[in-house]
């Protein structure tokens, strides 16, 4: 049986840590919404759960991935976010994806900083992409907050795609291992 270790992290408000099978609920709801369009929705619910495993299986075989999002005071799901490099793409990205009921809080601005940090600082990582589509204002949006800069659009399979590009670990100011202690 192969087993693979996701480490528990935590930030000022959230707790992020592996999925487990009842976070899948939340991402069927928002899978059959509107919002879901800018990361490959709607789905149906038999294929939301497919999606959600190959991201636990992404730990598996590359050693990181995307970390389930819970609010540490009321133990609510919000969503995911992580390092990310499936067969594919050219570089490593760094994303997120939150559901409806938790966007506009800066919980993925504070997810992905924990996230971009632990892969400078833990995996090593001298780079870092974030992708978004052009319509997707809110997640531009954190990825200026990180510092990103747009740098190239290209054609993805859910059409044009822009590229953000993260500063290096040696251009940050704060980006080390505290951002998550």
């Amino acid at each position: 049986m192969m087993r693979y270790v996701v480490p528990r992290l935590e930030t000022e408000r959230l707790i992020m840590r592996a999925h487990v099978e009842s976070d899948i609920e939340s991402e069927i709801e928002f899978y059959q919404t509107d919002a879901s369009e800018t990361v490959g929705g709607p789905m149906e619910p038999t294929d939301v759960w497919r999606y959600i495993s190959m991201m636990m299986g992404h730990w598996a075989l590359r050693g990181y991935g995307f970390w389930a999002l819970e609010e540490k005071d009321t133990g609510i799901y919000l969503g995911r976010a992580g390092p990310w490099m499936p067969m594919g793409y050219d570089e490593p990205e760094i994303g997120w994806t939150l559901m409806n009921h938790a966007t506009g809080k800066g919980y993925a601005t504070e997810a992905a900083l924990a996230a971009r940090s632990y892969a400078y600082d833990v995996l090593g990582w001298e780079t870092a992409v974030s992708l978004t589509l052009p319509d997707n204002i809110a997640s531009q949006a954190v990825a200026k907050r990180l510092g990103a800069t747009l740098e190239r659009t290209f054609e993805s399979k859910y059409g044009t795609a822009q590229v953000w590009r993260h500063p290096r670990p040696d251009d940050l100011e704060n980006g080390g291992m505290e951002a998550y202690a």
